[in-house]
């Protein structure tokens, strides 16, 4: 299908959900209001990009006659020769910024996210590491407006982490942040090293949209629970009751532990919410899968085994190895600021594939 055919469905559609909506179609209930205003809504800027883009057409049609017209001025000739050039420099853009409007949208795009930071191979410095990608990730949420609320943190003592849940929340949270998910490489002299060699350690990120119930139904026969002592740092109780909740999912035998709070009830919601969207997450990927193995590159796959990123401290630099960026600025990674131009360039990145595919 031709892109103006696909311009013309779209126009066509819009109307026809316009008038339904006004009442020119006929009644509606109202799940099919709610259903139909939604759809109205996403095609509003998509809409709104195609007349333009059309406008720009006209536009440029009207100069392209006027330069060729025998009889009309000299300077009139002129100014629509220039009108026409700047039009047609215009021209790309546009095309392009329409041709993302019709990509097909990721449903969970809109939707918070859970992150899990894993401290892998490295031991201490593993850990160490896990913990700087979690405050990372803390900053960049603040740097957008975005809630960043410490689900679950399991800390080895010395300022590293082992493993650490959050849920951030705010607009275009899981949009921006899907392509983290990986394995995250830092090369550098760790603190511990009295010989001063560089050391390879990694850490696992996990992006996951949040679900809600009437995503993942949990029946509680498929689940057990077990309570224990909430344990800090060094083996040491954070408090003196079984507080500390472990959900297991008889089903997949995916487990969950939580210990963050002293309310067993509390800990018990959050364990939930993080099995939750573990579970949406693996029904994600396995719809996912046919598609990420015809595409072109892994940007999108998500797959937490893939190394996606390394930190070089010791050069000063960060390396995405999906795209073959180099930001030689890792102090401003790490604080988050820069994390937003490793984003951008994802995002750019997966949206040329997605159009690749579409011709």
């Amino acid at each position: 299908m031709t892109l103006e055919l696909t311009f013309d469905r779209v126009l066509a559609r819009h109307a026809e959900l316009s008038a339904m909506l006004s009442g020119e179609g006929g009644a509606t209930d109202s799940a099919s209001f709610v259903k139909m205003s939604k759809e109205l809504s996403e095609l509003e800027p998509v809409v709104a990009g195609i007349r333009a883009l059309r406008a720009l057409q006209s536009e440029m049609a009207d100069a392209a006659q006027m330069m060729t017209d025998a009889g009309a001025d000299p300077e009139m000739k002129a100014l629509a020769e220039e009108e026409f050039y700047a039009l047609k420099e215009r021209l790309p853009l546009v095309e392009r910024e329409v041709q993302i409007s019709l990509l097909p949208r990721d449903e969970a795009d809109d939707r918070n996210a859970i992150l899990e930071v894993r401290a892998g191979t490295g031991g201490d410095e593993a850990a160490l590491f896990a913990a700087e990608l979690f405050r990372m990730y803390e900053r960049y949420a603040a740097l957008h407006g975005w809630r960043f609320e410490v689900l679950d943190v399991n800390d080895t003592g010395i300022g590293g982490f082992k493993e650490a849940s959050a849920a951030i929340s705010g607009k275009g949270v899981f949009a921006r942040l899907k392509f983290e998910s990986g394995v995250h490489r830092v090369q550098r002299v760790p603190v511990t090293e009295a010989g001063g060699r560089i050391h390879t350690s990694a850490a696992t990120v996990a992006i996951m949209p949040e679900a809600e119930e009437v995503d993942i139904k949990l029946d509680d026969k498929d689940l057990r629970f077990d309570v224990y002592r909430s344990q800090g740092s060094g083996g040491q109780s954070v408090n003196t009751t079984d507080s500390a909740v472990r959900v297991t999912h008889i089903p997949t035998g995916l487990a969950v532990a939580c210990q963050q709070e002293k309310s067993q009830h509390k800990n018990k919601a959050t364990a939930l919410k993080l099995l939750r969207s573990r579970l949406y997450d693996m029904e994600r990927a396995a719809k996912d899968a046919e598609r990420a193995a015809n595409r072109k590159s892994q940007v999108g796959s998500g797959d937490r085994s893939e190394r996606i990123r390394t930190y070089n401290f010791p050069q000063g630099r960060v390396t995405d190895h999906r795209i073959n960026l180099t930001l030689y600025k890792i102090d401003k990674v790490m604080e988050g600021e820069a994390l937003e131009e490793l984003v951008e360039a994802l995002i750019a990145s997966d949206q040329a594939e997605r159009l690749a595919d579409m011709e």
